[in-house]
Parts: C-alpha cells; structure tokens; sequence
C-alpha cells in the first residue's frame, strides 16, 4: 500500500505530459523502483518508521530521493543545463566585503582574497587551515558575502536556498583549474542529503555542461578530524583523473 501511494506521488510529481497528465503506462515501472528503494534503501533510525511515509510531506522528499536516483541510473543528468541570472551571471571575490561579530580566522593573503573567515564553529578554521597549507591549492574563500546561493527544493513545493561552505580552485594538472565546492557537515539530515543531490546530479552537471566557467566539483567532509586526509585524497582523486584524460587526449 505505501509503495502504491509513493508510486503515485512520484508519477504525479515527476511523470507528467505537457498537459500535466501523469503518464499511467509509466506506472508499473515507478512503483517497481519505488518498492526497491523502500525494502534496499529506505532505513528510518531515531524511532521513525517506513509508515511515515504515508504523510504528504516525507512523501515528497521520498519522491525527491527516488527521482535523484532514477536521473543517476539512467544519466539524464548529462543533459542538465544551467540557467545563469541575466542580471548577475557570475561573482568575485573582489566585491566581498561585510561585518560580523563571530570569531574569524585571519587567512593568508597569498590564497584567499578575503582577510578572514567567518567561524561557526572549529569546522571552518580547520579547513581554512587545511587549504593554505596543501601546494595545490591556488586559492580558496569561504562562501560568506559572496552571494553564491544554489536554488533547490526539499521535496515539497517550497524552493530553497543552499549556501555551500568553500570553494577551492584546485590544480590538478587538467585543462585549467579546478573549481572545487566543499560542505563541511557533521550530522546529514534529509535536507542535507537533498542538497548534497542537488549538486551532484543538477549544479555540477549544469555548469560544466555550459563550457564557460571551467570545470567544478562538489565533495562533503563530516568528519573535523579527518578533513586534511580526506582533501588529500579527493586532490589526489582529482589529479589522477586529469591524468587518465590527458593520457586518453
């Protein structure tokens, strides 16, 4: 019954023609992966259960995990385009400037143009840290006054508003830097998960697509203590990849 119900959810959310008639044939299959998402994937802890999905609202962000994961099986996600503001296609780090009262972390003028960051808490300066410090880090700022937002949506009808972390211009030996987005996080809620989605199989995709800012990347670290071994590996990631593609070229 609740694979049925979240069937219909999907089918009526994402599955429709241009006249917003759900596609029935379609039926069928969408309630076979939503069945297989609930008995593989759906794990509930902290007291909720599979049952909860039976409300409107956890149907939806249900719906919004099982769409993400049908874009990535299918790769659909290759034909996202990113839709720039024609008023403000793209910002700098030039025009940063702000005030605040929480602590900050003074920066090294060498890798990151503006003078501080803004601490919430020991996750930022130790990334601050961790960026200065690695040789292939060009630059690095922390996503504060920028203006660098990444609209997305929770899996209800509401848009939301993502504001990454850092970014890292990395150089990893490939065609021109790499444009690196870095959430540092320590408890993933289903808001975060979706964020993290959106990224991956949207913005990522989106902007490379477009061919003229780069090349970008998106990475999480939830650990404090293990961000320095985790950035080093995701570098090292990155510069064998440019590698492989230079080889191939």
């Amino acid at each position: 019954s609740l694979a049925y119900e979240l069937a219909k959810v999907v089918m009526n959310k994402y599955f429709c023609d241009e006249n917003g008639q759900p596609k029935l044939h379609l039926f069928g299959q969408i309630k076979r992966i939503v069945r297989e998402w609930i008995d593989g994937y759906l794990n509930p802890t902290g007291g909720a259960g599979i049952w909860m999905i039976a409300y409107r609202a956890q149907a939806e962000r249900a719906a919004e995990h099982i769409m993400r994961a049908i874009e990535r099986g299918t790769g659909d996600e290759i034909n996202v385009m990113a839709v720039l503001d024609p008023y403000n296609p793209k910002g700098s780090t030039r025009f940063v400037g702000f005030q605040t009262t929480k602590d900050v972390y003074a920066t090294d003028p060498k890798k990151c143009h503006v003078d501080h960051v803004v601490l919430d808490g020991d996750w930022e300066a130790e990334m601050a840290r961790v960026a200065e410090k690695h040789p292939r880090v060009i630059a690095y700022v922390k996503n504060q006054g920028l203006g660098f937002e990444v609209p997305y949506r929770d899996g209800t009808s509401n848009p939301r508003t993502y504001i990454p972390d850092f970014i890292a211009v990395v150089h990893d030996g490939g065609d021109g830097p790499l444009y690196l987005i870095v959430e540092i996080k320590g408890y993933r809620g289903e808001d975060v998960k979706l964020k993290s989605e959106t990224m991956k199989t949207q913005w990522v995709p989106g902007v490379n697509n477009l061919g003229q800012f780069g090349r970008w990347a998106f990475e999480e670290f939830r650990d404090v203590y293990e961000i320095s071994k985790e950035f080093d590996a995701v570098i090292e990631r990155a510069v064998d990849g440019a590698k492989i593609k230079t080889e191939a070229a």
